[in-house]
């Protein structure tokens, strides 16, 4: 069977034909345009999804399904997208808008999660039953496999792993919320973090790096020059490997997998993040003689958007 997969962004969409096996047949993006509203957008995804099964040579009989992977939550009793920060969207009757384009069946669900679902069918968590996806960027989004099949929850908003509370009472969250996992394990705590270091040691390596410019830290910085063995920020890069573990820790107790999947911006650490979480992580397992989860580092990169939304419609 194949399917049409959609990756929709703040800034561009991406669409693919998708085998079973989450093989790529063909694919092609345009901007995303959200300043037009929604309507306009979905017809664009539409367009685009046409424009790909015609690049394939494939007809729209052929597809099976659509799968949607956007940055917000689908409620699963009305078919809308109640909220999309990044689209400016509230309320928006997705499901509905594009079946005055295309008549297939049509499914939605966060981008995290979609690239978690990507994973667990062609990449590094394939063959493996149940198996959490992170996301380590601006924020910390998750994507949530049990039995093999993508679990939302029963009002669709079952992977915001980031929006746990590790902290009580700790960092703002802009959720609203104090002491989020995000608030400690994102690419902005590294950022955060940083500067709080600049200020409090002007002669730091890391604000040398930035030639004196606090607001131009970014995460690559610290991990470069934690890997380069400068004391501050290898002590900056072991307390955020701690706060990360921590909410590893509670997934593992949580939903026991086989795999967790590292992905997001931080993730490109590579094997230097992967071994310092391999190294913390066992101490904090309260079942010290039973197997516990994997953690490798996404293998898809780019393509699991596509891949993880054509997959919800097998």
């Amino acid at each position: 069977m194949l399917y049409i997969g959609i990756d929709l962004g703040g800034t561009g969409i991406k669409a693919g034909v998708v085998d079973d096996n989450g093989k790529i047949l063909c694919k092609d993006s345009c901007p995303t345009g959200v300043e037009r509203g929604h309507e306009a957008v979905i017809k664009d995804m539409a367009a685009l999804a046409l424009r790909v099964v015609e690049k394939s040579g494939h007809t729209v009989g052929d597809m099976k399904a659509i799968g949607i992977g956007l940055p917000g939550v689908l409620d699963p009793r009305t078919g809308h997208v109640p909220f999309c920060t990044n689209l400016g969207w509230h309320d928006v009757p997705i499901v509905e808008e594009m079946h005055k384009y295309i008549d297939l069946p049509v499914f939605v669900d966060n981008d995290a999660t979609v690239a978690g679902l990507a994973e667990s069918v062609a990449g590094v968590s394939a063959g493996a039953v149940n198996s959490v996806f992170i996301t380590l960027g601006t924020g910390v989004g998750g994507g949530v496999i049990l039995g093999g099949k993508v679990f939302s929850g029963s009002h669709g908003v079952a992977s915001e792993i980031g929006h746990m509370v590790t902290v009580a009472g700790g960092e703002p969250c802009t959720c609203g919320n104090s002491g989020c996992w995000e608030r400690y394990a994102s690419a902005t705590a590294l950022i955060r973090e940083g500067r709080r270091l600049c200020e409090a040691k002007p002669e730091t390596a890391l604000l040398k790096a930035v030639d004196g410019d606090p607001k131009a830290i970014t995460a690559k910085h610290v991990i470069d020059l934690a890997k380069a063995g400068d004391p501050d920020c290898a002590a900056l890069f072991d307390n955020y490997v701690h706060h990360l573990c921590v909410g590893l820790s509670n997934l593992v107790n949580l939903y026991d997998p086989e795999v967790i999947v590292l992905g997001g911006g931080v993730s490109h650490a590579g094997q230097f993040l992967l071994d310092a979480v391999r190294a913390k992580l066992p101490a904090m397992i309260f079942y010290k003689d039973m197997p516990y989860a994997r953690v490798e580092l996404a293998k898809l990169t780019n393509d699991a958007g596509i891949i993880g939304a054509a997959m919800l419609g097998r």
